[in-house]
């Protein structure tokens, strides 16, 4: 496989049939730092996280007021309003996937939305997952861990999603008054504490206890939604909250937290981010997406290094992956995701945008729903995952179906050597879409080829 190929499928989408190869692959891919935007075209006609809160904020209000016999139609109609939320969301993802010039650093979007991940399978969050991407992820993928980290935490959604909009501390001033009927049953949620320090930052097996994230758990009390009865609840979508939070210091990971408010949970974030056991965690995830199921040692050690080394900037450890030679060989060893299958085979056609309806149930029958992992572990990134042989049949069905709609009016042919750069393309598959009986089955045979399934 060329560097160019590498280039354009493991870094990137996969390529564009109307657009060329790139003439100095490793360039191009940094180039792309520069030209990034945060919000492209097709993310600007989407509600944005201010505007869906306050209708998350205005149904609580109105749930609350309501007499008994009408909250659960409240409820109803706020998921339907979710729903069509979450599709056109979906689909502005898929769009900007197909549109985009920097696909090296859209692919990152995908990869920190999965490592934050939210899952729509909750319901309270249906209508919050698009500009859960689009708020907290998309504008800090360039920029420092800490800080992406912190909005992602901040962020409605995950506030939700884990629990810790109902997190009490049972020593605070609300926690005394926890007979009253809007309080009772509530008091610590330690969902977030332990998803942060399991999957967000250091990692399984890297040595803190239950009891660090109990500790974490009452540092974090406090940190919630806007309150319904706020006046201003648009313009804001985190707050602080005194009377929430458990008073007292904090001990994590043998280091002392004095008592401050939200600068103690704060603090004890930026000891877990300039954490060894972080950058290495980073690193590796980072390694396993990109280059293998199991990367180079080497590798991983040389990210963790530039994400210590730099205090977390993406920027630099981006660069240093780029430059890696480990990420350069040039066997495929990464089978792609049903997303990734998806938005290279439409890449690959030309397509600029699908129907958001039409992504959204694409992507359910491969077996990867848009944000609907299941868990806070996000999807899975492992090959064997997505190579089981029932998975591996949807994709026939659906490079079937397409290839069937294009008819005879794409000659795969011509087609393959341009999406399979570089000789990328082996003369066994190049043999078989040659002998094809017709146009549809060629394309077919293109689109499951051994060649095309990885990256």
């Amino acid at each position: 496989m060329s560097a160019s190929a590498i280039a354009l499928n493991r870094f990137g989408l996969g390529a564009r049939s109307d657009e060329p190869a790139p003439a100095d692959p490793q360039r191009w891919l940094l180039s792309q730092f520069d030209k990034y935007e945060a919000l492209p075209a097709p993310w600007k006609a989407v509600a944005r996280t201010p505007a869906l809160l306050e209708v998350w904020l205005a149904q609580q209000r109105a749930a609350r007021q309501a007499p008994e016999g009408q909250r659960a139609g409240i409820r109803e109609a706020y998921l339907r309003k979710g729903r069509e939320e979450y599709v056109a969301a979906a689909g502005a993802r898929a769009n900007s996937a197909l549109q985009t010039s920097t696909p090296f650093v859209e692919r990152l979007v995908h990869f920190w939305s999965n490592h934050f991940a939210v899952s729509v399978d909750k319901l309270l969050v249906v209508g919050l997952a698009g500009s859960f991407e689009a708020d907290a992820i998309r504008p800090h993928v360039m920029g420092r861990f800490e800080d992406l980290l912190l909005a992602v935490l901040r962020h409605p959604a995950m506030l939700l999603y884990l629990d810790q909009a109902q997190s009490i501390g049972p020593g605070s001033r609300a926690g005394a008054r926890a007979q009253d009927r809007q309080l009772r049953g509530r008091g610590i949620n330690e969902n977030l504490a332990r998803e942060i320090l399991e999957l967000h930052t250091l990692g399984v097996r890297s040595g803190y206890t239950q009891e660090d994230v109990t500790e974490f758990a009452r540092a974090l009390t406090g940190w919630t939604l806007p309150a319904d009865d706020m006046v201003d609840g648009a313009a804001a979508t985190f707050r602080f909250v005194p009377a929430l939070h458990e008073p007292g210091a904090r001990t994590l990971l043998g280091r002392s937290y004095a008592e401050g408010g939200e600068q103690q949970a704060r603090d004890i974030i930026h000891a877990l981010v300039t954490s060894p056991a972080t950058a290495r965690h980073i690193a590796r995830k980072l390694a396993r997406h990109f280059v293998g199921d199991e990367p180079p040692p080497a590798l991983v050690e040389r990210l963790a290094n530039a994400f210590s080394r730099t205090g977390g900037d993406l920027a630099s450890v981006y660069r240093e992956l780029v430059t890696s030679p480990e990420a350069w060989q040039p066997a495929g060893a990464k089978f792609k995701s049903p997303w990734d299958w998806a938005i290279s085979t439409y890449r690959a056609l030309g397509r600029n945008e699908m129907p958001a309806m039409q992504s959204t149930n694409l992507l359910a029958q491969l077996g990867q729903p848009v944000w609907r992992p299941g868990s806070p572990a996000g999807y899975d990134d492992g090959s064997a995952t997505w190579a089981a042989p029932d998975a591996l049949l949807r994709r026939v069905e659906v490079a079937q179906r397409i290839a069937m709609q294009a008819g005879d009016a794409i000659d795969a042919r011509s087609l393959a050597p341009r999406v399979l750069p570089g000789g990328a393309l082996s003369d066994v598959t190049a043999d078989a879409i040659a002998r094809a009986e017709s146009g549809s089955t060629a394309l077919a045979l293109l689109l499951v080829s051994p060649e095309f399934l990885r990256r």
